[in-house]
């Protein structure tokens, strides 16, 4: 015979649940006395906190202890502190250019080597040479003898030995020749051949084979080297070095915000390259019309005078400009200046009452041991600048 299923009962059941619920219904009523409990604490805390920032009084000897200085209107020149970059005065560097075609065969100079104008940087084995000097050849021939032919017409033609019209014609073709005489002349002056090369072409004495001579255009230093021996130069066109004059160089400098308004041309700068005492003076000659759509910030030149070189190229230095132009604000001495538990910047200013607030200020520029108040304070208050230290002591008693 099999068991029959055994049926909890459902009033039982009941029974057994009845207790825990009660005690369920204990233990949140106690929470909710607890949490009523801990409501006064709260409410206390937060009395502390206002009452902490609350304005404070000091007795009479207290307050002899305590320094003012009364806001006012203040003007004063700006000296904006930014960092810059050394580059050549462009006005005063060149790309020297290949003025002929050619394998390079031999370089003359490195970089860093000082040059004067004129002086050789580079050899060009190039076949521009030989068609120069022959077209010169040809030209100084062919000069001479239509020169000779014009001067024979015009002794024959006095004589009616020739017309008037053949003498003038030989004239005319003299004046071609020697136009193109002199045109192959200035071909060969253009491609640097020397001198005394183009003086024995001219006497007729026989010409060795000329290589090129690429020279420096400018007196100044090699700062780029660009070709190497065996390239093959195109002219005009490959760039074989740049020369430049480094007794001055740029300063390229950044300025953001407020500080572009305050610069102007002509402003002095100092320039700390934290080498020793070596510091530079300069002027302000550029400022940038654009703005640096990823900086924000506006580009200023400055031109410093580098007669011992050493403002050397993308060299960092850290920047001085001294603005000409009065700035307004509010200043305050720096002792006036305090900070709170979030490091946010707050004064002590004395009120009709005799107590003394804490106001919370916006810090702009810092002129000496002075910053302008941007926000924060109006004309006249009275801000503590002796004793903030011992009054905010007071005041989170």
């Amino acid at each position: 015979m099999k068991n029959k299923p055994h049926y909890a009962n459902p009033g039982g059941a009941r029974e057994l649940l009845l207790p825990r619920v009660i005690a369920l219904a204990v233990i949140v009523a106690s929470m909710i006395a607890g949490l009523a409990g801990c409501s006064p604490k709260a409410e206390d805390k937060s009395q502390a906190a206002a009452a902490k920032v609350s304005n404070i009084k000091l007795t009479a000897d207290q307050r002899k202890k305590i320094r003012f200085y009364t806001v006012a209107p203040s003007r004063y020149h700006k000296t904006i502190d930014t960092t810059g970059v050394v580059d050549f005065d462009n006005d005063q560097a060149t790309s020297v250019l290949a003025p002929f075609s050619g394998p390079v065969t031999r370089l003359l100079v490195s970089p860093g080597d000082r040059v004067k104008k004129g002086d050789e940087l580079a050899v060009v084995s190039s076949p521009d040479f030989a068609t120069a000097i022959s077209a010169y050849q040809k030209a100084l021939v062919t000069a001479r003898n239509a020169r000779r032919l014009a001067d024979k017409d015009a002794e024959l033609a006095l004589h009616n030995g020739v017309s008037q019209r053949e003498s003038e014609q030989a004239q005319t073709d003299a004046a071609n020749a020697e136009a193109d005489r002199d045109a192959a002349l200035q071909a060969l002056v253009s491609l640097n051949v020397d001198p005394k090369s183009i003086k024995d072409i001219q006497d007729g004495r026989p010409v060795t084979r000329i290589d090129g001579i690429i020279r420096s255009p400018i007196t100044g230093t090699v700062v780029e080297k660009l070709i190497t021996p065996g390239q093959l130069l195109q002219a005009g066109t490959t760039p074989s070095f740049t020369v430049a004059d480094l007794s001055r160089v740029w300063v390229m400098t950044q300025i953001f915000g407020a500080d572009v308004t305050a610069v102007d041309l002509g402003d002095t700068a100092r320039v700390i390259t934290g080498i020793g005492s070596n510091d530079f003076t300069g002027k302000v000659t550029n400022i940038s019309a654009l703005v640096n759509p990823d900086t924000r910030s506006v580009v200023v030149r400055v031109v410093v005078e580098n007669p011992r070189g050493i403002l050397k190229k993308q060299m960092y230095v850290r920047v001085l400009i001294e603005a000409k132009r009065e700035s307004a604000g509010r200043l305050i001495p720096d002792s006036a200046v305090l900070r709170d538990d979030e490091n946010l910047p707050f004064v002590y200013v004395a009120e009709a009452d005799g107590s003394f607030s804490r106001r919370h200020v916006t810090l702009g520029y810092r002129s000496g041991d002075q910053t302008d108040i941007t926000d924060g304070l109006k004309d006249g208050d009275q801000v503590v600048i002796d004793g903030g230290i011992f009054v905010q002591f007071m005041q989170d008693q």
